[in-house]
């Protein structure tokens, strides 16, 4: 199923409170907000924008996309 349009490219979306809100480091790592693993960049970015949205009146919490099948899979 390589290389096919069907092919899972896992993302993870999480977020947290930040210290402060001019660099990425958790006020509290034991109350991240794992919002959960997707199959595709899409379905992320629509869970990532609903959180992001959900937060906007707190400007230390930020949420985040990490892709997944790059860490499990570098070579490609």
């Amino acid at each position: 199923m390589e290389g096919s349009p069907k092919a899972q490219l896992l993302h993870l979306v999480f977020g947290g409170e930040l210290k402060s809100a001019d660099k990425v480091e958790f006020a509290d790592l034991k109350n991240l907000d794992i919002v959960g693993v997707f199959p595709n960049y899409a379905t992320a970015e629509a869970a990532w924008r609903a959180k992001a949205q959900a937060t906007v009146d707190n400007a230390h919490m930020r949420y985040f996309i990490v892709h997944l099948h790059r860490l499990l899979e570098p070579q490609e």
